[in-house]
């Protein structure tokens, strides 16, 4: 049976992956990432001559048995994702599980790295020792229950937000916090304009209302615990 590598890529910056992401990806038979375009670029930075095949959210079941099969015959596959660590609010999860589930021989290992979400918790200087992960926050349905969990949580909580919905999700922060409940925004995190804004809810919604160039590139928002 063959390895199958999970393997985080920088999510910004190409001097952040690791030396042995870098020798992983090399031997590696063939690397299935979610954009090959994007994944060609941090190729060619670090001479990886690896073929590169397209797996993203909207992978066939044919994608899915072509992988089952490249392993039952020994291969070593790396998997990728644009940015960061793959699975965290990422698809890769399916496959993994169809080959925890059809192939218990084959080793799958965690090749870590980047990772926004870490990366924004070390930086934000909020208390969160505990915290709940909830990814992306759904576009529409569901999405005020969850501020309204988000409010009545004594524990910190991170989540992922494009910048098209960034002002809303601070005016729902602001609507249902607590006044004096503090919450970070990092946004372009290792890249040129990384920034943090730290302060209330209130406080950090009225910043970016003032400064509308730095809302792009998408953030973590974390929410201090109660």
């Amino acid at each position: 049976m063959g390895t199958f590598s999970i393997v985080a890529t920088p999510i910004g910056n190409l001097e952040d992956i690791t030396l042995r992401a870098i020798r992983v990806l090399k031997e590696a038979e063939v690397i299935f990432c979610e954009d090959t375009r994007v994944t060609k670029k941090l190729c060619m930075e670090y001479d990886i001559e690896t073929p590169l095949r397209r797996y993203d959210a909207h992978a066939t079941d044919a994608r899915h048995e072509e992988i089952l099969e490249r392993l039952t015959k020994g291969q070593k596959i790396a998997l990728v994702t644009d940015a960061g660590t793959p699975c965290i609010s990422d698809p890769g999860f399916r496959i993994i599980s169809q080959v925890r589930d059809l192939l218990p021989e084959v080793v799958v290992e965690a090749i870590p790295g980047a990772s926004a979400l870490t990366a924004a918790l070390s930086i934000a200087g909020l208390a969160t020792s505990e915290f709940i992960f909830l990814g992306f926050l759904p576009h529409k349905k569901g999405r005020e229950t969850l501020f309204k969990e988000i409010a009545a949580t004594e524990r910190a909580v991170a989540f992922y937000e494009s910048p098209h919905r960034l002002e809303k999700a601070l005016a729902s922060l602001t609507s249902m916090l607590a006044p004096e409940r503090r919450i970070a925004v990092a946004r372009e995190l290792t890249k040129v304009f990384e920034t943090v804004v730290r302060g209330t809810a209130s406080e950090v919604s009225e910043y970016f209302k003032n400064h509308q160039d730095q809302v792009r590139g998408e953030c973590v928002v974390i929410v201090e615990g109660a």
